[in-house]
């Protein structure tokens, strides 16, 4: 019986040696998670009770139990190297199909343009829609567009000013946007027509009389109106929208070079907020959406998890947004190799949603999550298990000579 004993605490040591060894292992492995050995005792159950007198049979590795707990975060030079902050796994749809979870954040894009990690898994997520909309439904494989950005031409104005109250009519006129003392104020901004060529859209301001102004709009240096815009303010310097109409179209402009511009490059200009106060001219808003054919020059992705592409012309489009899953039992996740962790029974079915929703952590850009495993408290266990694997084999050791006392009686 003292060797089966002893057998079983050499097994024991011999599993410990090995969960230990692959700790220090995989101490530079980004994204592991170290494990630990948990025992129990071994007692031979009968029929009739023995009490408390029984010696016991040995020892059993229970469990080796994985430590889910955070790991340091370090910093790198890649965009898309990725770290969770928190609890969560990113979620990976593996070359085979089937989904995986991890924690290392290796990640790259492959020649179409997909999200993917070191071994060619596809980073999970939700896609936006053209207009930078993140909808919700099933995760998806996340893909970055690195063909140029076409251009879009200027659909609104959005244009907020106020005028000062305390200006007269010019004492000079017509109007001429050459001459200065025609017209009280001016101001303008870039629009780019359907072919993504930008123009200069400027507006200028002649007061009419009390609590009335005209505004002539002029692109690159064209009049782009027969008449000019009439605009009406109440008494209290606020917009008559009444008797201003809001917005209004631009839809019969030419470039300064005298020929036409593309079909369908009209749009609107909206001036709603515009006041009419006591004090100097002024612009509080001025913006328009068009803009011209860009390069993808980027990627940034910000701690909620979505995903922006930035272009030579200064666009920046969400592309979609990383999603994370949480489990009910982490320690109950099958290890898959690569970093990867696959559900299991024990584990639960994942519950996925966005970082920072809910219990999930955030997603940290150009970052990695470093190895939980302590060297120094490694090797103190390491030291522990070679002393009980020793002690083991003293007592096979010890119980042979016992045995062999017994056969050499006479």
């Amino acid at each position: 019986m003292s060797f089966n004993t002893a057998l079983s605490g050499l097994r024991a040591a011999n599993t410990d040696l090995e969960v230990t060894g692959n700790n220090i292992a995989n101490a530079s492995t980004m994204g592991f998670k170290k494990s630990r050995t948990e025992f129990g005792d071994v007692y031979a159950n009968s029929l009739i009770g023995s009490g408390g007198n029984s010696s016991g049979s040995g020892v059993l590795v229970t469990n080796v139990a994985q430590q889910f707990d955070q790991g340091n975060i370090s910093f790198t030079d890649n965009a898309l190297d990725l770290a969770i902050n928190g609890s969560g796994f990113f979620v990976l749809n593996e070359p085979s199909g089937a989904p995986s979870y991890t924690r290392a954040g290796y990640f790259g894009l492959d020649s179409e343009g997909f999200i993917v990690s070191n071994n060619g898994s596809l980073l999970q997520g939700l896609t936006a829609d053209t207009n930078g909309n993140i909808s919700g439904g099933n995760p998806t494989d996340l893909q970055v567009d690195t063909s140029n950005l076409p251009p879009q031409k200027t659909g609104t104005v959005e244009l907020e000013f106020n005028l000062d109250s305390q200006q007269t009519v010019p004492a000079v006129g017509p109007f001429d946007p050459a001459n200065p003392l025609t017209f009280n104020s001016s101001t303008s901004l870039t629009v780019y027509d359907s072919q993504g060529q930008s123009h200069v859209l400027t507006n200028y301001f002649v007061k009419t009389a009390d609590n009335t102004w005209d505004m002539h709009n002029f692109v690159d240096n064209v009049d782009s109106a027969s008449a000019a815009y009439p605009i009406t303010f109440n008494s209290d310097g606020t917009l008559d929208t009444g008797a201003t109409t809001l917005p209004f179209t631009v839809d019969n402009w030419n470039p300064g070079n005298g020929t036409d511009v593309p079909p369908g490059s009209a749009f609107t200009v909206d001036i709603a907020g515009s006041t009419q106060f006591g004090s100097d001219f002024s612009v509080s808003d001025l913006a328009q959406n068009g803009f011209s054919p860009g390069k993808l020059t980027g990627i940034e992705i910000d701690n909620s998890g979505i995903l922006f592409a930035r272009y030579t012309n200064g666009e920046a489009l969400t592309l979609g947004q990383i999603v994370l899953a949480s489990f009910d039992n982490v320690q109950g996740l099958s290890p898959l190799g690569d970093t990867a962790w696959g559900e299991s029974f024990e584990s639960g079915i994942p519950s996925v949603g966005v970082p920072q929703s809910g219990s999930l952590g955030s997603v940290q850009a150009g970052s990695l999550e470093e190895s939980n495993v302590d060297l120094s408290e490694e090797l103190v266990r390491l030291i522990i298990a070679q002393r009980n694997f020793q002690a083991n084999a003293k007592t096979i050791e010890t119980a042979d000579t016992v045995t062999q006392a017994i056969i050499n009686i006479r």
